[in-house]
């Protein structure tokens, strides 16, 4: 096939990178084993910073396709691992940091990157999940094979709530029988966290000032997207034996704690790697969300968009100005 197509390049111009969208043909793609049609993509936090002047050094070389996710179906394939017609789901590998990635019609991708897409879900769908549905589903095993939090039992907080992360680790937390606590700025969506499956809703600024290193026992588990002050926070509230998972830092790298609530109430922290989990761990995750996730609770936190127009929704989630999940359709 030599006819072209459109993606959404990330390349450098007079120092600056800068996104726009080119068209390329199926010989300007990597010479990896599989080619995937992909149907839609994603939009994530990590996107918004490539696309919007390559902040935090995410694109690591030019040019670049942007796009974290993707989700489609297989053309051709080198590895016996996958046949043309086969429906697959990419997360992570360093798309869009060192891999081309899922804001184009067509991909080529290394093997061992894809995962099944489950029977459950439609490719759109599976991008409405996406990287952050699945780290937040990362999370939740984590904090299930933790074995602390149990459902019906004391209260597991979810931080950045009404984000992507946070709104699918309360749907999964709440259908899985978890007393969920959602912290968020946003008071305009305290409904929608509701129909989510909180329980509770606290002022994210409760979290954002320092506090004691030790502080009332409070959360019996913990999925944190915010880090910082916030993160030590929670640490500092968590019940004794008890963990917290972390997942992102949009509210700072540094960690201002102690050790005091790991080593007088054996307080675990647990970071979540989403780019480079192993495939057993991917599989879990999307055998969870599969299970757990009500597609209606999906369908009620996603917005679909044009990949014509991702750039403006890449300055919206860098502002803080969406909710949910935001799926990128490459074919318009």
């Amino acid at each position: 096939m030599s006819e072209a197509f459109n993606a959404v390049v990330i390349d450098e111009h007079e120092g600056k990178a800068r996104s726009e969208i080119r068209q390329l043909t199926l010989a300007d793609l990597p010479d990896l084993d599989v080619l995937v049609e992909v149907e839609y993509s994603a939009l994530n936090y990590k996107d918004g910073l490539a696309l919007c002047g390559n902040k935090n050094k995410v694109v690591r070389s030019y040019p670049m396709v942007g796009g974290i996710d993707l989700a489609g179906t297989v053309v051709e394939s080198r590895s016996p691992h996958w046949k043309a017609g086969d429906k697959v789901v990419l997360n992570g590998f360093g798309l869009s940091e060192t891999q081309w990635g899922g804001f184009t019609r067509y991909q080529r991708v290394k093997a061992e990157w894809l995962v099944r897409l489950p029977d459950a879900f439609s490719p759109l769908q599976a991008m409405a999940i996406g990287t952050a549905g699945y780290t937040a589903a990362l999370c939740v095993e984590a904090l299930v094979q933790w074995g602390h939090a149990q459902p019906g039992q004391g209260k597991v907080l979810v931080t950045g709530a009404s984000g992507g992360v946070g709104s699918v680790a309360i749907a999964l937390l709440a259908q899985a029988g978890f007393n969920v606590t959602a912290s968020t700025g946003d008071a305009a969506s305290h409904d929608y966290l509701r129909e989510l499956g909180a329980q509770d809703i606290i002022d994210r600024a409760s979290l954002q000032e320092a506090g004691r290193p030790l502080q009332k026992e409070t959360w019996a588990g913990a999925v944190d997207s915010v880090g910082g002050q916030t993160l030590a926070n929670i640490l500092a509230q968590m019940e004794y034996g008890a963990a917290a998972t972390a997942c992102g830092l949009v509210g700072g790298m540094d960690l201002p704690g102690t050790v005091l609530p790991h080593i007088l109430r054996s307080v675990a922290l647990l970071g979540i790697d989403s780019v480079m989990a192993p495939l057993s761990k991917r599989e879990a995750a999307w055998a969870r969300l599969a299970r757990d996730l009500d597609p209606s609770k999906l369908e009620a936190m996603t917005t679909v968009a044009p990949m014509s127009e991702v750039q403006s929704w890449a300055e919206r989630i860098l502002q803080g100005r969406t909710r949910g999940r935001v799926v990128i359709d490459v074919n318009r």
